[in-house]
């Protein structure tokens, strides 16, 4: 039976997760970010505040919440999703899952890192103590912050707005004052360079522009509808499920059209070569290049693979080449290991090639492990534990370059695997189901 409630309106706290279904009335705990402590951040009605506003957090980073209290009744929403496509063990896995990265998205912060901070300023037994007095939490709450605490105390999160310099520079966002270049082209990032070769040499934004009328004029909820019926697919592509109900919403079609037309393209411009350094640096940041030129590719490329082949949209992607990602005379599928590896290599030239880059990220201390975390977010086209690896893995690739009397201090420290030159294959795209 699903419950009376839906995860965007939370009129009750709701604590099942496969146990008894718990009705308590909501009493939120405002809490402001500065003033939070143990006891707060574990209280699962708190709601911390910053600014005189709720600071969210979210599962997959599209859908959030306020209070872990709100993520709970969405977790909980989930458990009798797919009545006869899940047996009570896989069931409580996936609650357990949930939990455990709900947990970790209201502790790691992307607005404020006070939630991170408090948690790893106290002890184990703290945290056993101030988790004890909460009444009546779901299974598997108190392990989920203590696998949070013992990730992070240990880890850098890499990414834009990190309160550490070398999180920030070790960012695909991070500009490139000189530029750099990969595969014949100069680009502002490494961001730049991954987004803009999702879209072939020959596309003009005016196609870009006509597809994107097409996507206005589909209805998409049928679509989507058999996508989330769908246990296996769905399971197996959640994020990117998610990522596409969220693009495909009429208002956000029309965002993006109306950032292109905000831009001052002219129609006949080629897409990838207006986000390659030509005439200008810079000409779009690196938040336009994921939030607008990445999340269209992205949008575009995704909806060709989940697409049957009687569907019209399918020709009307392929005819624009959104049928995988080409580089020269390559061509290899979006969702790929070809098209994976291919950040690993650009991070050669940025890490390896580029001194001032390769002594930032030698400087971090080898037991200190690299991580990728915003909001629970991921990456159809290279899912973040991959990223995570090969950010580790560039990082050794490096230190080899590093005479060893110069190298940081650390101990347990492993060999670097051989390295095969990069050389994408002829690829046919993934099905839905194989990412």
């Amino acid at each position: 039976m699903s419950p009376p409630y839906t995860h965007t309106s939370f009129p009750v706290r709701a604590q099942r997760f496969g146990a008894i279904l718990i009705f308590t009335a909501l009493a939120f705990s405002i809490c402001a970010a500065q003033d939070v402590t143990l006891q707060k951040l574990v209280d699962p009605d708190t709601v911390v505040m910053k600014d005189g506003k709720p600071v969210p957090f979210a599962l997959y980073g599209l859908i959030e919440f306020k209070s872990l209290s709100e993520a709970f009744q969405y977790i909980d929403s989930q458990y009798d999703r797919w009545p006869q496509g899940l047996s009570e063990e896989e069931r409580q896995a996936r609650a357990a899952q949930l939990l455990r990265h709900a947990v970790e998205s209201r502790v790691v912060s992307m607005i404020d890192e006070h939630p991170l901070e408090v948690l790893l300023t106290h002890t184990e037994d703290e945290l056993s103590r101030a988790l004890s007095q909460i009444k009546q939490p779901p299974p598997g709450y108190g392990d989920a912050f203590v696998a949070v605490r013992n990730k992070w105390k240990r880890a850098l999160n890499c990414w834009s707005a990190s309160p550490v310099v070398t999180g920030r520079v070790l960012s695909n966002w991070y500009p490139i004052e000189e530029g750099i270049i990969l595969y014949g082209a100069t680009y502002d990032s490494t961001e730049h360079f991954w987004q803009a070769v999702k879209y072939h040499p020959d596309i003009t934004v005016g196609q870009v522009s006509d597809l994107l009328q097409i996507f206005q004029k589909t209805d998409w909820k049928p679509w989507m509808a058999a996508l989330d019926d769908n246990h296996d697919v769905y399971l197996k592509n959640a994020y990117a499920i998610e990522f596409l109900r969220h693009n495909l919403a009429p208002e956000r079609l029309q965002w993006f059209r109306d950032e292109l037309a905000r831009q001052s393209l002219n129609n006949e411009d080629h897409a990838r070569q207006v986000q390659q350094r030509r005439d200008r640096a810079f000409r779009f940041t690196s938040y336009e290049e994921k939030v607008l030129w990445g999340d269209l590719a992205d949008m575009f490329q995704l909806v060709y693979l989940f697409s049957s082949p009687q569907d019209g949209v399918r020709d009307e992607l392929a005819k624009r080449h959104f049928d995988g990602i080409y580089m020269g005379d390559l061509k290899f599928g979006f969702i790929s290991q070809e098209f994976r590896s291919l950040m690993l290599e650009i991070w050669k030239v940025k890490y390896l090639k580029i001194a001032r880059f390769r002594e930032v990220i030698v400087s971090i201390p080898q037991e200190t492990r690299l991580e990728h975390f915003l909001n629970d977010g991921d990456s159809p086209d290279i899912p973040i534990p991959i990223y995570v690896e090969y950010l580790n893995q560039i990082r050794k690739m490096a230190l080899q370059q590093v005479p060893s009397d110069t190298k940081p201090k650390s101990t347990g420290t492993t060999s670097v695997p051989a390295q095969t030159k990069f050389r994408p294959k002829e690829s046919s795209p993934a099905g839905a189901a194989t990412d």
